[in-house]
């Protein structure tokens, strides 16, 4: 019986280890699959592209002849509407998540908003870029503007943010507030000096995957009717506008393939922007996860 029982014990084992090596294998493969591809994207862009990266083509706005087309207005475009998009969306996004978590009853009404909530982190961007039509552009009358562009994709982003800004809050050792409270702090004083504080590493985590997807999205600007071609710069947030996902868009529906060298170029500074972006977002991250 003994020999038998050792015998199972092994096979077990055996098995386990088995399947072990086997789920290794299949995510190695899978990981690897995706930086391949990855790979030969960005070869691809750059290849393409690097060789109109001039000085005039940051300097030209976009025009009919490939080798005189540039990116002014969409850089300028695209940073007025995410100076809008990044400070909106986190004063709501946070205020909303702070009140869930913190301030609202655990009842009915307060699970239905939040299912909603998470429905609408997947619903697709084109939905979103039909509310701001609706509610900005025509209701509010802000016509094709910057702040109506950048009121929409607050839009969108939103929910992502308000999850991941609840995640963050939930994270925060109950012990740090008890002791905030205990030492005589007000409820807002322990969300100001210790909730939120502590929380940061986890809210611009998901403000850092919310503004990426914002960079990158053309069909909700599309749907309020910013412009595909324009010579000049933003001057407030008044002003009609363009931004790069939109000028790299006009560029690939070009049938001139000289053009498509173009939107490569643009990809790649569009690719440097957000990861400039992402670089500063990493750092406020770490210096305050350093410090909680």
């Amino acid at each position: 019986m003994g020999l038998i029982n050792k015998e199972k014990v092994k096979k077990r084992i055996g098995m386990r280890l088995f399947k072990s090596t086997l789920s290794r294998g299949l995510f190695f493969l899978a990981t690897s699959f995706g930086l391949i591809v990855l790979a030969i994207l960005i070869y691809r862009v750059i290849n393409q592209g690097a060789g109109h990266l001039s000085l005039d083509f940051f300097t030209n706005f976009a025009s009919r002849k490939p080798e005189e087309a540039g990116i002014k207005a969409a850089i300028y475009g695209t940073i007025w509407l995410m100076a809008i998009t990044g400070p909106v969306s986190l004063i709501l996004g946070v205020g909303c998540a702070i009140y869930l978590e913190l301030y609202a009853r655990k009842n009915r009404f307060t699970r239905f908003i939040q299912m909603n909530i998470s429905n609408l982190a997947g619903v697709p961007s084109i939905v979103f870029g039909l509310l701001g039509l609706t509610v900005f552009v025509r209701l509010l009358s802000l016509d094709r503007s910057v702040l109506a562009g950048g009121l929409t994709m607050s839009l969108l982003i939103l929910p992502v943010i308000v999850v991941a800004a609840q995640e963050a809050i939930r994270a925060v050792p109950k012990e740090l507030q008890e002791a905030s409270y205990g030492m005589g702090a007000t409820k807002w004083q322990t969300i100001r000096r210790v909730i939120l504080p502590a929380a940061i590493p986890g809210i611009l985590t998901g403000a850092i995957l919310a503004l990426s997807r914002a960079v990158g999205e053309t069909a909700p600007l599309i749907m309020i009717g910013a412009m595909t071609y324009i010579a000049f710069v933003p001057e407030n947030i008044w002003s009609a506008f363009t931004a790069m996902p939109i000028q790299i868009y006009n560029w690939t529906s070009r049938p001139q393939v000289a053009f498509h060298d173009v939107a490569a170029a643009g990809i790649i500074v569009l690719l440097v922007m957000l990861i400039l972006m992402n670089s500063i977002a990493i750092i406020i991250r770490n210096k305050f996860s350093k410090r909680y």
